[in-house]
């Protein structure tokens, strides 16, 4: 069913498949947008409890393939659009948006979110529901950005293991300090209470170091709240942790340091700016 090597590692990653298979039969009802809809995995599953499914993907070549895979379906039409200027015929009772990146950085998930609120029905429903996003120092010689090349291996190997198993084994980098959860969004309240979510972000925040040495980056990871009740990753295919070089900083074991940190949701890695000072 899957053409492209990319489709079939998502769809590979039994994690991810899981737990929106859980999210969307649980929550699925009257009209469902799936925007970003790839391979149509989820527009499928969403498909026997909706009246209706509208399955965006803004790539021709990959609507085409959807498009062929899910004439079946007699509830669902494949839209080949970008959904921020889609006009969508029915609001929708639930949204489901899969364009997630670490720290929602390197994907559209925030600007597509923003564009949609007017379609979104008041009690409407949003998969994933949010986020929440950690960070830990780190002390690496690589001076780029990168993701954790743990999720270059094999996903099955990559599944097996833990949170601390992953940050030992990948050499690139060595956490040294604790885990920091310093930004929780739901998306839907965001949209509501306040309009839009806030795009452009800046955090100063206080790191603890917990190993004598050198500070020069930051690690971020992002653990994704496919409901209020339904937590999901990293895994290897999504979210994968991400690796952020600062300037060096020499520290000691109980020391803290500051991060001064910002970035554009949706603005791409580029968009990033961070520095890290000592606290005396």
């Amino acid at each position: 069913m899957y053409r492209t090597s990319y489709h079939h590692d998502l769809t590979s990653d039994t994690e991810r498949m899981a737990g929106f298979y859980e999210a969307i039969t649980e929550n699925a009802k009257g009209t469902v947008y799936d925007i970003g809809a790839g391979s149509g995995i989820l527009s499928r599953w969403a498909a026997p409890y909706a009246d209706f499914v509208y399955s965006i993907e803004i790539n021709p070549k990959v609507a085409e393939n959807t498009r062929s895979h899910l004439e079946s379906f007699k509830n669902i039409e494949v839209i080949c659009a970008d959904a921020r200027n889609t006009n969508f015929p029915k609001e929708a009772d639930l949204v489901i948006c899969e364009m997630l990146d670490t720290a929602l950085i390197d994907e559209e998930e925030v600007p597509v979110l923003n564009s949609i609120l007017e379609n979104l029905k008041p009690d409407g429903k949003i998969i994933p529901y949010g986020v929440i996003n950690c960070v830990e120092p780190v002390s690496t010689d690589i001076e780029y950005i990168f993701y954790d090349d743990l999720y270059d291996t094999p996903i099955s190997q990559a599944q097996s293991l833990d949170h601390d198993q992953r940050s030992k084994f990948n050499q690139k980098y060595h956490v040294i300090g604790e885990l920091l959860s310093y930004h929780k969004i739901d998306f839907k309240e965001e949209l509501f209470k306040k309009g839009k979510i806030k795009e452009n972000v800046d955090f100063k925040l206080d790191l603890r170091i917990n190993k004598t040495g050198t500070v020069s980056g930051v690690k971020l990871t992002t653990f994704t709240l496919l409901t209020p009740k339904l937590i999901c990753g990293p895994t290897p295919m999504m979210n994968p942790p991400l690796i952020i070089p600062t300037n060096s900083v020499k520290v000691e074991k109980n020391d803290t340091v500051q991060l001064n940190f910002s970035y554009t949701m949706g603005g791409g890695l580029e968009s990033v700016e961070s520095s890290i000072k000592r606290i005396p």
